[in-house]
């Protein structure tokens, strides 16, 4: 059964089948007309064995009235979808970028709306990982948070790691500090002021220097630009991951509209938000292959398009 097959013939919640409609045709991404192609070993020229994962981001599920776009309820069946596309396809492992979760009345409610939507990502037959966003601290600590989701084979108290896979080193941030060093805490942050410390600056470029292979990043906040969704000191990151040489690719969150760059040979590229618009007419995952020869496919699913960076 091919993958168009499987989602045609797949039932989602309440019997509801997935829409004809929910793969995309591929279109290859326009790049800069003086684009070259990077020839710095090490970055992903080398990789001798695919490797594919599942994308979501931004579900912010929470058992509350919809606010606006923000159907946060559907969040439940979208991610159900993704997930069930996952163990079809046998990914290699499924990875969300942030703000999984959205808040209720108090800690209690946040944490039981954590735990609901983190059982249905458990459901994945192999590894998962999470990245922190601003709202998995909105009432919650990142302490909290962390203890009630699975990061496969890493420990409990990180909050930014890496993990290898098939020859590929994958490094996961944490954006969420203010400007004076502390952690986002329960809500006590401003949305706006999203930094990485200089400590985990530090460990990234060691972390990055010790990878045998060539890596992708992933982070929830943006780290291509300036302004409101940006990570403060994007631009710092920015020369740590280039100095490398080794990152082919950032994966992000946050914008729910999503985006995409190309600096300095490193693509970076903003998955749309699963929590906008009613379900099942609208989601957002995608599911990402890492071909050895130099490409970065997205197979993207309903709002998502498909893309492909070449390398």
């Amino acid at each position: 059964m091919n993958r168009r097959e499987f989602l045609g013939t797949s039932v989602g919640f309440a019997g509801a089948a997935l829409l004809p409609g929910y793969v995309k045709a591929r279109r290859v991404l326009p790049l800069p007309p003086d684009f070259m192609p990077d020839p710095t070993p090490g970055r992903i020229n080398n990789l001798k064995q695919t490797v594919r994962f599942g994308l979501l981001t931004d579900l912010h599920y929470a058992d509350i009235p919809a606010s606006g776009t923000r159907i946060y309820r559907d969040s439940y069946q979208k991610a159900i979808d993704c997930i069930t596309v996952s163990n079809e396809l046998k990914v290699d492992f499924v990875i969300e970028t942030g703000d999984f979760k959205d808040q209720g009345s108090d800690a209690a409610a946040t944490l039981s709306y954590l735990q609901t939507i983190e059982a249905e990502i458990q459901k994945f037959d192999g590894p998962t990982y999470h990245v922190l966003g601003n709202h998995d601290a909105d009432n919650i600590s990142k302490t909290q948070f962390l203890a009630k989701v699975r990061n496969t084979d890493i420990p409990p108290d990180k909050k930014f790691y890496s993990f290898d896979k098939n020859g590929v080193h994958f490094v996961v941030l944490d954006a969420n500090y203010r400007s004076d060093g502390a952690d986002y805490d329960s809500g006590n942050f401003d949305w706006t002021d999203a930094n990485i410390p200089k400590n985990q600056l530090d460990w990234i470029a060691a972390d990055l220097a010790s990878a045998k292979g060539p890596a992708i990043v992933f982070v929830h906040q943006l780290l291509d630009g300036i302004g409101s969704p940006y990570v403060k000191n994007a631009a710092a990151v920015r020369t740590v991951l280039e100095n490398s040489g080794k990152v082919a690719a950032v994966f992000q969150g946050h914008h729910h509209a999503g985006s995409y760059k190309l600096i300095n040979g490193i693509h970076y590229y903003t998955l749309k938000a699963m929590v906008e618009r009613a379900y099942p007419a609208n989601n957002a995952f995608a599911i990402v292959e890492i071909v050895p020869g130099r490409k970065i496919i997205v197979d993207g699913y309903i709002n998502v398009d498909d893309h492909e960076f070449i390398l």
